[in-house]
This record gives C-alpha cells, structure tokens and sequence, in this order.
C-alpha cells in the first residue's frame, strides 16, 4: 500500500479530528516517527482513553475472547482490555503485522465496532496503524476487504512540527539545537542492515540519555550512545557537534571572521561538521537566482569563497563537499553560485 498523500504531524492531526470520528483510519509510516504518540495525544485532545492492541502480538482469541456456556449457549466472552463501559479510542498497531487469521478477527470490530456480542461504546474511535513494506520491518499484505474498511493516509517525519513537540517535552537542548541545524538529519529511511538508524523516536532515545549522563558524560560516552541510537554518519556529526558546543567552535563566528576553521587533526570531525554546517547555512541563504541577491548575501558569497579557499588548505577533500551537489540527499546549492566558484576555485569544482 503506497497512499499517495503524505501528511505531516500537525496536518495528521486535524485530519484525525474530522475524518477518525467517523470513519476507521488506517495510518502508514516508517518506524519511529511518533504514529503511536500522535494517536494518544488525539485520544487525549477528544477527550477518550487510548486502548493500545500490537497487532504483531495477538492471537485471534486476544481479540474475539474465549467461549463460555451460558444459559446452555455457547458465547465469546471478548477481553477486559476491550468490553468497556465507557467510550474510548482503539489504537490498532502494527496492524499490518499480524497473521491473516488475526487480521479477520479484526473485520468487524473495524466496520461495524462489534466483536461478537459485544459493540463499542457509542462514540468509540478505532484507528490502525502500520510500516510499509520498504521499511524493512515485520508486515504483511492486508486482504483487500481490511483495506476497504478504513480511510488511509501516510504520515511524514517534519522537522519543524517535531522540534515544535520537542520544547514542549522538553528534549535535551543539544538534540534541539543538532536538529535545528540539520533538519535533514531527522530521519531516513531505514536501512537493509541491522543497524541503528536515525528517526524522531531515537532522537528521544538520544535525549534520554543525556539527560541521565547529565553535564559528566564524557566524549566517549556521547560518541557510544549517539551510535548507539542514530546512523551512524548522523551520530559521528552529532559528537563533532557536541566537541563544536563544548569548545565554543561557531560557524557564524568562522563566517565573520572571528574565528578560524580548527585546524588540529584531532578536530578533524569538528571541521567535517562545521564544514556541513556551512554548506546547509549556504543553501538555505543563498537565493536561487543571482538577480535576487541583497546586499547581505553578496557579501556572503563573497566571504564564502574565501573561507572554501581556507578550508581546502586543511582538506581539500572537505573543501569539496561544500560545494558538491552530488549527494541526493542534500538540497542543492544556487546554480549560479557554483558557476562562480568554479570560475574563482576551479580546482574545488573540478579535480
């Protein structure tokens, strides 16, 4: 299933408040993005208790219960977790994870909010959840007439909706100030290895961590944990950020000239961050035409050669990714301003 629409948190959001009220909604998303919270904060926003089934866990009598005589009749009597008095919100994770068998069980307490005998409260709220086939995770097809029973929609990781979440929840400062700089860094797509891989939700596990190591974790043990949690090429920026924050290294301050790129090998990771940093200052700074440049930005470009120039005399190799446009993955630098570097540092642009 690939909805073509993609919602981002805050749009979710409303769109759970109009459409989950009265119909089943089926959310798609890669691991770890906040589906699970972004549920229980709508259960909460309306008001309802949020009752939580992993799919990935249940068996069909988890759902449907156990039979027992009564009054000479045979008759499913469905869990406590379900049979409510009081209407609530029925979170259906990892929906898409659980075995056929489970995934009829589901049929109609999803279109009709009936298991059994037994019907949901009067304003009862059922919303499934679920990865994509391409996340590398546990799924498995849903039959088409599961499909057909809800409305389905795909969230995206936003880093400005996340990190508005963040001071709210107050997530250590570092991981803000990290993701701040590098939204792109937020999440990617989760990889074909068994490796950590970063998403909103091990940025939280990042944060949790440091607030438990508190102001004595060393560099060492950053490095440990960010790798233990993030990709691993977004972990060792994430430590040369901390060296940056912990040794009072500031990309604004190189853009001015108050201070120089770190120029000790053992810096090496800081001036590959700071590098970074540059070039993601550049891209969103620069505008895509030459004709729409305001004073402030010719000097930029200006002062921008110069420090490329300066940084191709540490690593010309890291000189280089600051004006590459090579890297799918990063947003691309104005056109116009690489047809000037290459005329003023041809051997940046071309080796």
């Amino acid at each position: 299933m690939k909805p073509t629409i993609t919602l981002s948190q805050k749009q979710l959001s409303t769109f759970l408040l109009n459409v989950a009220v009265v119909r089943p909604v089926f959310i798609w998303g890669p691991p770890g993005i906040g589906k699970s919270s972004l549920v229980e904060k709508f259960s909460a926003d309306v008001g309802l208790p949020c009752v939580s089934l992993l799919g990935s866990q249940l068996a069909p009598e988890d759902l449907i219960g156990v039979p027992q005589i009564v009054e000479g009749k045979s008759r499913f009597c469905p869990p406590a977790m379900i049979a409510r008095e009081q209407a609530y919100c029925l979170f259906l994770d990892e929906l898409n994870a659980c075995s056929h068998e489970v995934q009829k069980s589901f049929y109609s307490l999803i279109q009709e909010k009936r298991v059994g005998d037994y019907s949901l409260p009067s304003g009862s709220i059922v919303i499934g959840a679920g990865n994509r086939a391409q996340d590398s995770a546990i799924v498995k097809p849903m039959s088409s007439a599961l499909l057909n029973r809800m409305v389905h929609v795909q969230l995206k990781a936003q880093a400005s909706d996340w990190l508005e979440w963040a001071y709210a929840t107050s997530i250590h400062s570092w991981v803000i100030q990290y993701i701040e700089m590098r939204p792109d860094h937020l999440w990617v797509q989760p990889p074909k290895t068994e490796e950590p891989f970063s998403t909103p939700r091990a940025w939280h596990m990042l944060s949790d961590a440091l607030y438990q190591f508190g102001e004595h974790a060393t560099d060492q043990m950053i490095e440990a944990v960010a790798f233990g949690c993030l990709s691993a090429i977004h972990a060792g920026q994430f430590k040369a950020f901390i060296k940056k924050v912990r040794y009072q290294y500031s990309i604004n301050a190189i853009i001015k000239g108050d201070m120089r790129w770190p120029d000790k090998p053992e810096d090496r990771d800081v001036l590959y961050f700071l590098a970074q940093s540059f070039r993601a200052h550049l891209v969103r700074e620069l505008p895509e035409s030459k004709e729409m440049l305001a004073d402030s930005t010719q000097d930029l470009t200006h002062r921008s050669k110069a420090l490329i120039k300066q940084l191709a005399s540490l690593s010309f190799e890291i000189a280089q990714l600051v004006v590459s446009n090579e890297d799918e993955a990063l947003d691309s630098l104005p056109d116009w301003y690489l047809v000037e570097v290459a005329r003023d540092l041809p051997r940046i642009v071309i080796n």
